[in-house]
């Protein structure tokens, strides 16, 4: 199973994400990285594998385009949700999938070509809408997307553990390559989700309070 690390830019900084108060968001001045500046700190955690969530962009307050660009340059494969609302919006580079985030993306989602969908999720439920996450991920096997995300945007940044009776039922439906992110707490739900056919692990507050080895985010890899 890929594990990717995460990384919320607000302000020109790395911000540390909890429960999706974004207005609340402090810059990550503890953990891995010695440093908040966003080509500092992937260079000091050296991950694989790279999750980028472009919060200015998100809010149409600003972006981080620059930023991005270079940090992608900086590892394998590079993921980025910066709010698009139509494929037109996609960020170009050699390393980067951009990720349509339910959140931003518009009502019809068969618009998109390519990259990953990320199902925003909040309280057990789609936002907007309020659907059922398992319900959108049987409609995007029809989609064009490599591969969907849940992310869990009530449990980010908390630790608190992820809800596994609902992992084999999310992975059930849906048949292309399907990340987690938000809450994941360590170790344990790590093997919890590879174990309920997950391929990949968004993550970031675990790996900081040394709750997954640094060196697996370096190999990109949990097994």
């Amino acid at each position: 199973m890929d594990l990717i690390l995460a990384m919320d830019l607000k302000s020109g900084l790395v911000v540390h994400g909890m429960k999706g108060d974004r207005a609340s968001y402090l810059p990550l001045d503890w953990g891995l990285s010695p440093t908040a500046d966003p080509a500092g700190y992937v260079e000091a955690i050296a991950p694989r594998f790279l999750y980028i969530a472009d919060l200015d962009r998100i809010a149409r307050t600003g972006d981080h385009d620059l930023e991005v660009i270079r940090c992608a340059s900086m590892v394998d494969t590079c993921y980025v949700d910066r709010g698009v609302s139509c494929p037109g919006e996609f960020i170009e580079g050699d390393t980067i999938i951009n990720v349509v985030g339910t959140e931003t993306a518009g009502a019809d989602l068969s618009v998109y070509g390519s990259g990953f969908l990320s199902i925003d999720v909040r309280d057990g439920r789609v936002i907007p809408g309020g659907l059922d996450p398992t319900i959108l991920l049987e409609r995007a096997e029809d989609w064009a997307f490599e591969g969907c995300i849940i992310l869990d945007i009530s449990a980010v940044g908390t630790g608190s553990g992820i809800d596994a009776g609902k992992l084999e039922q999310l992975r059930s439906a849906y048949g292309r390559s399907l990340f987690y992110g938000g809450g994941v707490s360590g170790t344990r739900d790590l093997s919890v989700l590879e174990e309920s056919g997950f391929d990949g692990a968004i993550v970031a507050t675990a790996l900081h309070r040394g709750r997954i080895p640094a060196e697996s985010i370096r190999r990109g890899e949990w097994s």
